[in-house]
Formats: C-alpha cells, structure tokens, sequence
C-alpha cells in the first residue's frame, strides 16, 4: 500500500483499514492502549518488588489490594513516579509520533536483554552445554541487535529517553547496593559477635524482667545494634530473647520445610533465621507461628520487637563519593519502616536511635 501510495506512509495503520471498519478499530486501538498501560502499571510493582526482596531498592511501602490473590499489590511511590514520568513525556513531545524512538529503543533494548538472561538461564538453571545455548539463542541475538543497531540511530531524536531512564535505575540500584554493603560491613567491624555476648551476660547476667523480646538483625553472627543499646540505657534482659534475621533467597519461593531455622544459644538466647523467595512478602507474626514445630511458641500481643533505627549522615572522606552518600540517603529515606515491612504490631515495637556515617 505505501510503495502505491506514498501519501499513505504518515498513517498506515488506519489507513490500511476500511472506511466502515474504522470506527471499530479506534475503539479497538484505544482498549489495547488502556490494557497495555495496566501491563506496564502492573509489571512496575511486580519488579520494583522483586528488587525489594533481591536487597536491590530500598523497602518501599506496599499496599495488598485482595485478601484473597498474593500477588494483587499497589506501591503508592512507584504509582507516582510514573505519573510524573508520563506527564512529563507528554508535555516534552507532545504527540505519539515523536515517541516513536524512544519507543523502538525501549522495545529492542528490552528484546535484547531479554535473550541475553535467557542464555544465562538455561546455561546455569537448565545446565546446556555452551554449544547449545548458542545455538537457541545466538539466532534471535543477531536479529535483534541488528534492530538495536538501526534504532540507535534515533538517539537524537528522543531515543536517549530509555537510556537515561534505565541509567538511573541502574545507579540507583548500584548506589544502594554498594551503601548497605558498605552499613553492613561497618556495623560488623564495630560490632560484639553474638557467641561472646551470649557467654558474656550468661556469666554476669543484668536485670531481669519477664517477657520475650525479639531483636531483628540484618547480621545473625553479631549482637544486633537493638540489643546493645538496650542493655546500655536500660539496663535489662528479658526472660526469653530471640535474635530474628530475614533472609532474602535467590528463588520465587521458599518451601515451608526451609522457611525457619532454629539454633539454641543458651538458655536465654535463640537464634532464628526466616527466609523467603523475592516473590514472597515477609511476614513476622507468621514466621514466629512456624516455630512451633521447632519447641518455639510466641505471644504475640505479649512479645516485644526491638528495631535499630539508623540516622545516617554523608561525608565526603569514606567510601562512597559525597553524591552517593547523598543519593543513599534519599533512598533510605524513602524506604517504609521495618514495622509495616514485616507486618509487626506497631504497639509492640521499641526503635532505638543509631548513628552511622555513610
């Protein structure tokens, strides 16, 4: 129809279709459009929870929607950052047709890498040999670099919308990643291992009151931040104190068999880890139920959860450069407190304060 008639290039969708049919297929374009936006709306969450999980983003809020589907999920902050992001596209370019490349940018970049994990999984999940996995996916990498390749053009022209977008994320993420590592190994170095504090307070044990205290902990081999404070203002240990540390598993899910892991300490401590897949939403009040197979029973409504909250402040003489200090600092910022996180009764929470230089 184009090489006919060249005036037809500027619409050759619509114009490849019946005058009678056009009405119809308006309305069929627009429904597509409205189902793709929930697709992408949708798919935001389910990533930016997955990277949550993966320790990749910080821990946004996330509002469950059903009480039914698990996987039915809303974050409010994502909800506008692409508001913001699509009202501003619009006011830039104005119409669809100066969108287009960023759109064959997104769209080949994303073919791309998608072939590119997909000879990664069946390499290491499915264990092909190399000449196999070459041979599966090699074809459909040379297709689509080639079409990468010819978008590349289009940078210019509003193509560089997707490259700056996924450059972002990907500092962001690298920028968070590369923070809590270096919080983590800081807060190692300056820690008690939590055998030496154990033996410790069994020797010359402070004073007692009744009750179970749980002390979340990102490092299950060190005396959690909680806990040190708490016996240095005030001076007391619990009945029964339970160290609890979240793990984040490579895989969707975990099997209810691996889920806990219980290790006795001493009589007054206990160590427990919970692990779950980066599909699955941590659950505190549950996991402590799942201890009843293993002796442990919990009272939640008379249980106490002690939290370390961290005041972080930038400097340009540590590990990170004074931008990302800065850049962390605004992520964590954002993060949703531990307590609407794991799903913990905020009336039995006690958050003692810590200071750390990023």
């Amino acid at each position: 129809m184009v090489l006919d008639n060249p005036a037809s290039a500027s619409d050759p969708f619509f114009l490849s279709c019946p005058k009678p049919l056009l009405l119809p297929m308006v309305i069929l374009a627009t429904a597509a459009t409205v189902i793709a936006s929930q697709a992408v709306i949708t798919g935001a969450y389910s990533l930016t929870q997955q990277a949550i999980q993966l320790g990749l983003l910080p821990r946004l809020e996330i509002r469950y929607t059903s009480a039914t589907l698990r996987g039915q999920i809303f974050l409010p902050r994502v909800n506008m950052i692409l508001l913001v992001s699509v009202v501003v596209l619009v006011m830039m370019f104005r119409n669809s047709s100066n969108l287009a490349s960023a759109y064959g940018i997104a769209v080949t970049g994303t073919m791309l890498v998608t072939t590119s994990l997909a000879f990664i999984f069946v390499r290491r999940a499915w264990g092909w040999k190399l000449h196999w996995a070459l041979l599966a996916t090699l074809p459909f990498f040379i297709v689509e670099l080639v079409f990468c390749a010819a978008n590349l053009m289009k940078v210019a022209s509003g193509g560089y919308v997707p490259l700056l977008l996924s450059t972002f994320l990907m500092i962001c993420m690298w920028t968070w990643v590369r923070g809590t590592s270096i919080i983590f190994a800081k807060s190692r170095r300056e820690s008690v291992p939590l055998a030496d504090i154990t033996n410790i307070l069994t020797r010359r044990p402070p004073a007692r009151v009744p009750g179970t205290a749980v002390f979340l902990t990102a490092d299950p081999d060190t005396a959690p931040p909680a806990l040190m404070h708490n016996l240095k203002h005030n001076k007391v240990l619990h009945q029964r104190n339970v160290v609890l540390c979240v793990e984040s598993a490579t895989s969707p899910r975990v099997i209810a068999d691996q889920r806990i892991k219980v290790e006795v300490l001493s009589d007054d401590f206990v160590r427990v880890r919970v692990r779950y897949g980066y599909m699955e939403t941590p659950d505190i009040p549950d996991a402590l139920n799942l201890c009843r197979a293993h002796g442990l029973t919990f009272e939640i409504m008379s249980t106490s959860f002690f939290l370390a909250r961290r005041n972080l402040r930038a400097s340009a003489g540590h590990d990170m450069p004074l931008w990302q200090d800065k850049l962390y600092i605004a992520l964590s910022k954002e993060a949703a407190s531990a307590t609407d996180f794991f799903r913990i009764p905020a009336g039995r929470v006690v958050e003692l304060g810590q200071q750390i230089v990023v």
